[in-house]
């Protein structure tokens, strides 16, 4: 119980030094805290979105082919698959022009697979802009503690060295506290856009594998239309 009681007294006095720190660091404090809140619903959000096993679900790839070559589909099933993920949609982008060249099924997977990319990208560049201005607005949260610093020794001299220590504490709060927001959002900038480039190079592996996969059950349909003509019969006019 003691243990307790100190834990839970340790923990108040913790979120109350935390409190007066964020008060110390002045007005300049808000646009830090902003960022930081929207740094952290970006993350969360992008944690949960690019699962992967939300864009590339497990066995879909394959299973897709194997719907491909047994010629099992049909518009509704096509639009249940493109609505089911990522890779789902780039695949669904392909079957739905399979019975084209392979150019212009190539082409279809191209533009698809940049709408793609961009939806996985939301909100990284916020985030990317969060970890370029985080030190800056520190850095001007701490010119406006030096200049109150320098205002108030000007009215009131060197007597005082507590006006002077309040200056000079707001000034490092707020670099800490860019800093503090600034380092994790570039960190985790970088791993997401590292995480959707992997997922990239993975949807077009699978997406060439289906594109062969077309292109080949296309090929033996073309030989038979063409086969009359090889054995010298007349094209129908």
């Amino acid at each position: 119980m003691m243990a307790a009681s100190a834990d839970g007294k340790s923990r108040e006095f913790f979120v109350g030094d935390l409190g007066q720190i964020l008060m110390a660091g002045g007005w300049a404090m808000a646009p830090i805290l902003i960022c930081s809140a929207v740094a952290l619903a970006i993350v969360l959000e992008r944690c949960w979105t690019l699962r992967r096993s939300s864009v590339l679900p497990p066995g879909l790839a394959q299973e897709v082919r194997e719907w491909a070559r047994s010629d099992q589909l049909d518009p509704a099933h096509l639009e249940k698959l493109g609505t089911g993920s990522p890779l789902g949609e780039l695949l669904a982008a392909a079957l739905a022009v399979r019975q084209h060249s392979r150019d212009l099924i190539k082409e279809r997977i191209e533009d698809t697979g940049r709408h793609v990319v961009h939806r996985m990208e939301r909100y990284l560049n916020t985030l990317g802009t969060i970890a370029l201005i985080g030190p800056l607005l520190g850095l001007f949260g701490t010119v406006i503690g030096l200049i109150r610093m320098f205002m108030q020794v000007m009215v009131g001299g060197m007597a005082d060295p507590t006006k002077m220590a309040g200056g000079i504490g707001e000034a490092l709060i707020c670099t800490a506290a860019g800093l503090t927001v600034a380092i994790p959002a570039y960190v985790l900038h970088r791993y997401f856009r590292s995480k959707v480039a992997g997922y990239v190079v993975e949807m077009e592996k699978q997406a060439t594998l289906l594109l062969d996969d077309l292109t080949l059950s296309a090929q033996p349909a073309t030989r038979a239309r063409r086969a009359p003509l090889a054995a010298g019969d007349k094209a129908p006019v």
